[in-house]
């Protein structure tokens, strides 16, 4: 029987080392497994809150959308449309775009109409829940600012409910 520098058996010794690593890996799973909100409970470690869920634009069809680069304004008919939009920001509460409102002018009747193209500012503000998507929120405001000339009869700065 060989015997340790203690003066104890190897074999007892081999057995406390392999006990201490199952016991530290059985520890180190748990915490893995443990979700971080059960560790700490009662301490004055600072917790990260989780990100905000996405805001989203929803168009005509139902269909949720970030930072698209069209915009139908006109479900109904499509005469009215954003276009070319470059967005500056995407937070959660607004988002800022430029880009061209492109607005048939119906004359002498919409389907004989010619589009014209006004450059515009977008903001979405307002997000909500979307009851359609819990997991979501969406804008359900959009302002329009023409920095030169709006469409006829609309103000240079109007805002809509969006409704989809």
């Amino acid at each position: 029987m060989s015997v340790s520098a203690a003066g104890r058996p190897a074999r007892a010794s081999r057995r406390r080392v392999r006990t201490a690593i199952l016991l530290c890996t059985v520890a180190a799973v748990t915490a893995a497994v443990i979700p971080a909100s059960a560790h700490g409970a009662g301490t004055s470690a600072a917790r990260i809150p989780a990100p905000p869920d996405p805001v989203v634009l929803v168009d005509c069809f139902s269909q949720a959308q970030m930072r698209p680069s069209e915009y139908i304004l006109a479900c109904g008919d499509g005469n009215n449309r954003l276009v070319s939009l470059r967005w500056d920001t995407w937070g959660a509460r607004t988002a800022t775009a430029t880009g061209t409102d492109m607005v048939n002018d119906c004359v002498p009747y919409c389907a004989a109409g010619e589009f014209r193209a006004y450059p515009v500012k977008v903001t979405l503000s307002d997000p909500a829940a979307w009851p359609e998507h819990p997991d979501l929120r969406r804008f359900t405001m959009i302002r329009l600012r023409y920095p030169d000339t709006a469409p006829d009869p609309v103000r240079k700065d109007v805002t809509y409910r969006l409704v989809y």
